[in-house]
């Protein structure tokens, strides 16, 4: 929860505000292209590479260690590219109609941002944001890298705490050679499995929510 929750709160807002930026402040010319070529292109890279990146930078450059911190800022690495790629969408599709009328009733370019475009592309945004921290959820790669071990005996009480998550833990019990291991990895698979179907269920709840708000 420590690592998923700082994930969240680094990638979200950097993730809106780039997806806001590309698409209503930066003038559209091959910088641009090449922003956009670039930004949809590390979507696809394999997570490993986030894990040597976040080892280089938060781990030994920025002398974060390997605490929760270094972990939750490799992880929104990995995951900004998704959030950006899926606001930008979110936020064409907003109709041209509903922005010129803001102009027209006099509003700044911020008051249009905040009042007409942000609450029409929230379910989009909300979708992509939340379906980008459920696979974060369940990476373990990129968090061996910045030092996740697989035996924590203490509750983390602070961001530069040492850290595991349920996938390295999974991981663990599964490659020992008592049975007992084997049913708790079992059960730990099926808590992950529910938690990864929720937070897909309050995708699709908040999406609804919203969309069944802009149509009153």
């Amino acid at each position: 929860m420590w690592i998923i929750g700082l994930t969240a709160l680094f990638a979200f807002p950097i993730g809106v505000g780039s997806a806001l930026y590309l698409e209503e402040y930066l003038p559209k010319n091959w910088l641009t292209n090449l922003i956009q070529v670039n930004i949809s292109n590390l979507a696809g890279v394999p997570s490993i590479v986030f894990g040597i990146l976040g080892l280089g930078i938060f781990v030994n450059t920025l002398g974060f260690g390997r605490s929760i911190l270094s972990g939750a800022l490799t992880l929104a690495l990995l995951i900004l590219p998704v959030i950006i790629v899926s606001a930008q969408e979110a936020i064409k599709s907003v109709p041209k109609e509903l922005k010129q009328g803001a102009y027209a009733l006099g509003c700044t370019k911020w008051q249009m941002i905040t009042g007409v475009l942000l609450p029409y592309a929230m379910p989009g945004i909300l979708t992509g944001t939340i379906l980008a921290i459920a696979r974060a959820l369940g990476e373990t790669a990129p968090l061996l890298m910045v030092g996740a071990v697989t035996f924590i005996a203490y509750t983390p009480e602070g961001i530069f705490d040492s850290f595991t998550t349920l996938p390295m833990q999974i991981y663990s019990w599964t490659s020992r050679p008592k049975v007992d291991f084997h049913h708790i990895a079992a059960a730990s698979i099926i808590v992950l499995l529910i938690l990864l179907l929720g937070i897909n269920s309050l995708a699709i709840y908040l999406r609804n929510r919203y969309q069944s708000r802009m149509s009153r």
